[in-house]
């Protein structure tokens, strides 16, 4: 990001909406190529009615994710309401923690996300993916299944608890808050807080759980490990920075990898021809699942961060106070990035999407997302060799609730 004037100044003034990807559809949308082309830097409106610059262009978004003017607010604190009498704010997510205390929390949390510690989970991730085939072949002897409600869905959460140490059968008491937060670009300020509220009152007594109970009855899961580390003499964590991993993992870690699944999938099954490649060719399923990453949006406009200072980009000043939403649905199919980026392409490479953000607050989960969504697809195949879409794409239903959209059913047959 820079303070010149990159381009000529916008079409017009006028506030837009954000735009929406078409109905049944991911996204991204496709208005977001004539803003590319038109108005890389563009006010438009949030669904909670703030107003907002959208950056559409690669360089840009990437640039604003990594750029120390640019910070992203408390979810529980923004928009502000300036009469001061508001609750207190909750914690901070990870992605909303700053300065020294961002970077201390990250040197902590970051080694346990890291491709070689995470190995021990690829086959724990493929004995799951297994166990899901295996009862949903077993429930189906005419070969036919919905594919998000047998595999899909129940797999990322499977992982999650696995990973970190989150209780599976306390499902029905944190999901129901984390789904809320997920559209809290249009939620009231009282909805989010609650919602926060609720989460962090689960996590802290989650913990408090851990603590009464002695290590080797239950193993070092990553709760315990970040725990202990909290109590270490010196130690770079606080307590309530566990509390913080706990939200931020049950934020970021389900309901994204579910319906960012739920379309790749639906994408490898409306283009035959690459899956019957992938499918002759699994050592080329590292690079599709990154291609998956970069074609199919992981979210839709819901990155706000806040100009610390003021600063001018392709000829829009833009405040401090401003909020400005890096957009990388946008990014990932900007044309001075990708070649023919309307275009999927599983052995795309090199492929530097920004699907996990950029910089210093770029996913923490990046590479169990990764694995995460090989596994799926490699288990899939192995099990499935002659899977396909049992109805027309055109006629599935959608889930359409949150700016994170996807099929609601994927009817298959195989």
């Amino acid at each position: 990001m820079t303070d010149l004037d990159l381009g000529p100044e916008p079409a017009a003034d006028a506030v837009i909406p954000v735009p929406e990807p078409a109905p049944g559809t991911a996204g991204p949308p496709c208005a977001y190529a004539r803003l590319r082309a038109e108005q890389p830097v563009v006010k438009a409106q949030l669904p909670n009615g703030e107003s907002a610059w959208l950056l559409s262009r690669y360089q840009d978004v990437r640039a604003a994710f990594a750029d120390p003017r640019l910070v992203r607010p408390l979810l529980s604190a923004w928009p502000p309401t300036g009469d001061g009498d508001g609750p207190p704010p909750c914690l901070p997510t990870f992605l909303e923690m700053t300065g020294e205390h961002h970077e201390r929390v990250r040197r902590a949390v970051l080694p346990l996300f890291g491709r070689g510690r995470l190995e021990f989970m690829r086959p724990r991730i493929r004995a799951m993916a297994h166990e899901l085939i295996d009862a949903m072949t077993a429930a189906c002897p005419g070969r036919t299944a919905d594919l998000v409600a047998a595999y899909v869905e129940p797999l990322p959460l499977r992982v999650l608890c696995e990973t970190i140490g989150l209780p599976h059968e306390d499902r029905d008491r944190y999901l129901p808050h984390t789904l809320t937060l997920l559209g809290a670009a249009g939620l009231t300020m009282e909805q989010v807080l609650e919602a926060l509220y609720a989460l962090q009152d689960y996590a802290s007594e989650l913990i408090a759980r851990k603590e009464d109970t002695p290590e080797d009855a239950a193993g070092g899961d990553y709760i315990r490990l970040l725990l202990a580390e909290s109590r270490r003499p010196g130690g770079a964590l606080t307590r309530d920075d566990v509390v913080s991993f706990v939200v931020t993992m049950l934020m970021a870690g389900y309901k994204t990898n579910m319906q960012h699944t739920a379309n790749a999938l639906l994408v490898l099954l409306t283009h035959p021809e690459q899956l019957r490649a992938l499918r002759e060719e699994p050592g080329r399923t590292g690079a599709a699942v990154d291609e998956l990453l970069r074609y199919v949006p992981l979210m839709n406009a819901i990155n706000i961060l806040v100009a610390q200072e003021d600063l001018t980009l392709h000829g829009q000043h833009i405040r401090a106070g401003d909020a400005v939403v890096p957009v990388p649905a946008s990014a990932n199919r900007d044309p001075g990035a990708f070649a023919d980026p309307d275009r999927l392409d599983l052995a795309r490479t090199p492929n530097p999407h920004v699907a996990f953000g950029h910089g210093p607050h770029a996913c923490t989960g990046a590479h169990l997302t990764r694995l995460q969504l090989a596994t799926v697809i490699e288990v899939l195949l192995e099990r499935l060799p002659g899977l396909e879409l049992a109805e027309p794409a055109e006629t599935l239903p959608w889930d359409e609730s949150t700016p994170l959209r996807a099929p609601a059913r994927l009817p298959v047959r195989w």
